[in-house]
């Protein structure tokens, strides 16, 4: 993998002089981060040796470089699912270039559904830990010492100090937040009533088909990560209701510039 990596890298900085600290990943219907960048260069998944190429409708795919509240930044507009046929190292391989090219922070954005009877459509979510539903780990196989150790721990997936700072931003916004906990499911189905009712269960405040396996690569590399969810339809009993992926997109445009507030905010301040 490192020669795969190695190759990845050297094409981008070919193609851009900036050197990020910060890596984003914009989730479903929450591109709007991007108009907040300054954008120096854009490169298509496309175009960079061994990245796959998202097929996903709502998600561009391409690398965006440049700067935001003061910091060099790459995002990527548009992430890749396991539903989409990867394997899991596919689907974090871009995580570990963003290392490779410099990052010191990790900001992941989704669309999640709501298990938490005190949530609402919109509802914006900090993440402050996860729960690992998928049937696949990005870290089995072969350890690269380089890259991580073989157990990593997982006590603070998500960074502590990030989180109390986008919730002093929010209060700061008058934006309403919630904290909770995401479970990350395969997909590409919703869950079912008792899927839903089996993950609040289990603990859960929210489940997705992301960010599980990019944070655990992530903070493989030690890496300090931060995600916040858009919460765009509720598996809550006598709340669940039938919901297309348009639906989702257009809870999530509309609830995004909350979002992209926080994020920015939080960018500039760490």
């Amino acid at each position: 993998m490192l020669e795969k990596l190695n190759e990845s890298v050297a094409y981008i900085k070919s193609k851009t002089s900036v050197e990020p600290t910060v890596g984003i990943i914009l989730g479903t219907g929450l591109g709007g981060l991007v108009k907040e960048i300054k954008i120096i260069n854009e490169i298509s998944y496309e175009q960079i040796p061994n990245f796959p190429v998202s097929t996903v409708e709502s998600h561009s795919g391409k690398l965006i470089f440049g700067e935001l509240g003061g910091k060099k930044v790459v995002a990527m507009q548009g992430r890749f699912h396991f539903y989409e046929g990867y394997d899991m190292k596919q689907v974090t391989f871009p995580v570990r270039v963003m290392k490779l090219l410099g990052i010191q922070a990790l900001f992941v954005s989704n669309a999640s559904g709501g298990v938490n009877p005190a949530f609402e459509v919109g509802e914006i979510m900090i993440q402050n830990d996860h729960i690992n539903l998928f049937p696949a780990h990005p870290l089995i196989g072969k350890n690269i010492d380089e890259l991580g150790p073989r157990f990593p721990d997982m006590s603070e997936p998500y960074d502590s100090g990030m989180i109390a700072l986008a919730q002093e931003i929010a209060k700061e916004l008058n934006i309403r937040v919630a904290t909770g906990t995401y479970a990350g499911l395969t997909g590409p189905t919703l869950e079912t009533p008792a899927e839903y009712q089996y993950v609040r269960n289990i603990g859960a405040d929210a489940v997705g088909m992301s960010t599980v396996p990019e944070v655990i690569v992530a903070r493989h590399m030690e890496i300090p990560c931060f995600a916040i969810s858009i919460i765009t339809d509720l598996g809550v009993p006598g709340k669940i209701q039938k919901v297309s992926v348009q639906d989702v997109i257009e809870v999530a445009n509309r609830q995004e510039p909350k979002m992209t507030a926080i994020m920015s905010q939080l960018i500039a301040r760490i």
